[in-house]
């Protein structure tokens, strides 16, 4: 299973949480996060960690060019799209980086959102299902109806987000399979501070599990 911490801002902290086993890190993207960093910033962290970590770069209604732009300068492997792009926006951006992983987040707040999931999956690589919040996109510790998901069985691979924690991971997985699950809020002291102690009770718990 794929494990992703989101909201990185700091070069030491993501060496840390790569050390601890996580797959994946994420960057805001988003210049209105209290969580953004710019691409140097981006570039800074990723260029100390393993080479096997996958590093996301999140993005809300970004240009394809910004994306790109993001990209190139700080060394991305994945772009995670987390506002309302379309599909055919995914596809665009897929033929302009075919050799970066695309995955498209969706807010989930009723089984006619899970349906729709379905018209993504020949256009993203990966989706992202995170729970529903008015104002905010992401990072909000709120969490999904689980059993909503139980069924869920797309044609790609994708994540569950929104509001896991050390304390409610292991619930969360005996009802639910995810190819992968996405922290932010869970494992922080503020937004963009990671709280070490955390991010390892996390792992621990992911491993009595196995």
């Amino acid at each position: 299973m794929r494990i992703k911490i989101c909201g990185i801002t700091q070069a030491q902290q993501g060496q840390a949480i790569a050390s601890f086993g996580a797959t994946a890190l994420g960057f805001i993207c988003v210049p209105a996060s209290p969580r953004y960093i710019n691409a140097g910033q981006i570039r800074a962290v990723v260029e100390q960690l393993p080479e096997k970590i996958d590093t996301i770069g999140v993005f809300a209604n970004a240009t394809t060019s910004e994306i790109t732009q993001t990209v190139v300068n700080s060394g991305l492997t994945g772009v995670q799209l987390h506002g309302d792009e379309s599909p055919e926006f995914c596809q665009q951006l897929r033929e302009l980086l075919p050799n970066v992983e695309i995955i498209k987040a969706l807010r989930i707040r009723s089984f006619e959102d899970v349906e729709k999931t379905a018209t993504y999956t020949s256009n993203a690589d990966t989706l992202l299902l995170d729970a529903y919040h008015p104002q905010q996109l992401g990072g909000t510790g709120t969490t999904l109806d689980w059993k909503m998901l139980q069924q869920f069985s797309p044609s790609c691979p994708w994540f569950l987000a929104g509001g896991l924690t050390p304390d409610n991971i292991l619930e969360a997985l005996t009802q639910i399979t995810p190819s992968g699950i996405d922290l932010s809020s869970g494992v922080e002291r503020a937004p963009g501070d990671k709280d070490l102690d955390k991010v390892a009770k996390l792992f621990e718990r992911l491993r009595s599990k196995s």
